[in-house]
């Protein structure tokens, strides 16, 4: 037999080497479009579906994105891509969640929704005096609820770009403007605010989040040198303001005195004891640049924690959403970025909280949750009701042509001098071109280790929207957490959550008596089965959202729970010995 030459296998290997690179290729598409094929039966396996009822629930509303002054035309697009916001409170006490949602171009009014209890809907903005808030003096990019009077009804904060406001609810009949007299009417481009009481003394304060500098009226510009001095480490944004609740609706600026400044462009912001100390922390989401992570030095100040592994990579920060990921009793953070296959991939970071161990909050991300593209809100919720937190992410940024795409020109001006893509004069202009447009939203499912699977289009999320904010409610009261999405210049979306299996819950209301009356910065944990899960109360969490303040935890195919601790602000811990499954409790804080 002839000797074998290398000229005459050379054409095999080289078949061989194609179908060994393209196997996983071609087993993926597969995947894909079997996944899509039986988008049904999935749904029926992960135990939930999701469907579009905005209009069955009398809902219709499209965000308006600001008109700013024609000086920045170049990347107008880009800059009046913010200002889709959503919010969830009970503000008349009726026992039904209900929905507040902003617009930000002047004139045009913000929305309020009052849950009417029968599966709809009733916009009431006009008459509760919360419709005409975008005016000369500036426009909506969210807001935020939370008692700060104490008289048990819910107030708001709207954050803005301009002047900030503050109404007082008058007994869930009508809000009044009390900025003037609170200390708060102060001009910042606001894109972030959280409620807690970060001295624990019953009465809730406030930390607003600043964006572009305030030294800039974006309406009438004295200079188009208005953006970031840097794609990775940029310190030109506004300030962040740390407000003092002084009582009888007075705010006192502490920033300074309290060592929470921050001129990063912070876009997010959550408050929750980190540490277990006992304080609230704040932790910022910033973009151009790392998170921080404020540490309370108990009410008398904080300290920016080093060495937590937040600096060593800089990112595009735009979210912070606590979870309890391994059902340990501890709050991780899930901060969202940006990625783009061929151009950037900065990743999503999924923080475990391992302060309390080294003092550092570890990336966990990989896979999945890693890359979710142009990703803005997210929020952890038990959507099937499994006893584990899944996560609901918002994605794209401006969907324009979708056919012309800028990331060229994007990636263009990164690679430029500082002092070159700080005046947007420079920037190529963007025109109808898209930037990361007509992306999906992600649902992950948490498989009970901690890893997380996106079964968003299996479960019924499928618009391609430019997503911003995203709350999560139990708005019909059936013991199942329902999604709202926020769209920037475009629809809000209620997607009605249908829990398909038998899976038990439980949910707690708490009113603060001690503590301050929302509750705010409370922990509540249930311990079932040999597990436990801990949620904290909060107000404000979550890009450009706030989700109910009620809190829900599904239990799998648990019969009982053994045991609820719940941790008030004031520091008193109260337990709970078998409560009702299926059911919501309302829970006052004891007097003693």
């Amino acid at each position: 037999m002839s000797p074998v030459s290398p000229s005459s296998i050379r054409p095999v290997l080289t078949v061989l080497f194609i179908i060994i690179l393209t196997t996983p290729f071609l087993f993926a598409h597969w995947l894909e479009r079997d996944s899509a094929d039986s988008a049904d039966s999935d749904a029926d396996r992960y135990g939930f579906r999701l469907t579009d009822a905005t209009a069955a629930a009398g809902i219709d509303f499209m965000h308006a994105k600001p008109e700013l002054d024609p000086a920045l035309d170049p990347i107008m697009p880009h800059l009046t891509a913010l200002g889709a916001s959503v919010s969830v409170m009970d503000y008349d006490n009726d026992g039904w969640q209900d929905l507040y949602v902003t617009r930000s171009r002047k004139g045009a009014p913000n929305a309020m929704y009052r849950n009417l209890g029968d599966g709809g809907f009733e916009e009431v903005a006009g008459t509760m005096g919360l419709a005409d808030v975008n005016d000369a003096s500036g426009v909506s990019m969210g807001s935020v609820w939370g008692d700060y009077d104490n008289d048990g009804f819910e107030d708001v904060f709207i954050y803005r770009w301009g002047r900030q406001r503050l109404f007082r609810n008058q007994g869930g009949g009508a809000f009044e403007d009390v900025t003037g007299e609170s200390g708060l009417d102060r001009w910042m481009n606001a894109n972030s605010s959280v409620w807690t009481d970060v001295d624990r003394d019953g009465l809730i304060d406030l930390y607003v989040g600043g964006y572009f500098s305030e030294a800039h009226d974006l309406w009438q510009v004295k200079t188009t040198r208005i953006m970031q001095e840097s794609f990775e480490y940029a310190d030109n944004g506004g300030r962040n303001y740390l407000f003092l609740n002084r009582g009888e609706g007075r705010f006192e600026d502490v920033t300074e005195a309290f060592g929470v400044d921050c001129t990063r462009w912070t876009m997010s912001i959550g408050a929750a004891d980190l540490d277990g100390d006992g304080w609230p922390d704040l932790y910022l989401a910033n973009d151009y640049g790392p998170e921080v992570l404020f540490i309370n030095l108990e009410g008398k100040g904080f300290e920016r924690l080093d060495g937590a592994t937040l600096e060593e990579t800089s990112k595009s920060g735009m979210n912070v959403a606590f979870g309890d990921l391994y059902n340990d009793g501890r709050a991780d953070v899930y901060v969202t970025n940006i990625s783009k296959r061929g151009y950037l991939f900065q990743g999503n970071n999924l923080r475990r909280n391992l302060i309390a161990e080294n003092g550092r909050m570890v990336n966990i991300a990989e896979g999945d949750i890693a890359d979710a593209g142009w990703a803005w809100g997210a929020q952890f919720g038990d959507l099937n009701n499994d006893g584990f937190v899944d996560l609901f992410v918002t994605n794209g940024f401006v969907s324009a042509d979708p056919e012309k795409d800028y990331w060229y020109e994007m990636s263009r001006v990164a690679m430029g001098n500082n002092n070159i893509f700080q005046d947007v004069q420079n920037w190529a202009p963007m025109g109808d071109q898209s930037l990361s447009g007509y992306e999906r939203s992600r649902l992950y499912l948490n498989d009970g280790n901690g890893r997380f699977y996106d079964v968003a289009e299996a479960a019924g999320v499928i618009d391609r929207y430019d997503g911003r904010g995203v709350a999560l409610a139990d708005l019909f009261n059936r013991g199942a957490l329902d999604v709202v999405v926020a769209n920037q210049d475009g629809p809000l979306i209620l997607y009605r959550n249908e829990v398909e299996r038998e899976h038990t819950w439980v949910s707690f209301e708490l009113r603060g008596v001690r503590s301050n009356a929302s509750a705010i910065g409370a922990e509540i944990r249930v311990f079932w089965d040999g597990r436990q899960q801990l949620q904290v109360v909060t107000a404000g969490a979550g890009f450009a959202a706030q989700s109910q303040r009620r809190r829900h935890f599904g239990l799998g195919a648990a019969a009982a729970v053994d045991r609820v601790e719940i941790k008030w602000p004031s520091g008193t811990v109260q337990r709970l010995e078998n409560p009702v499954l299926n059911r919501l409790h309302t829970i006052t804080e004891p007097e003693g």
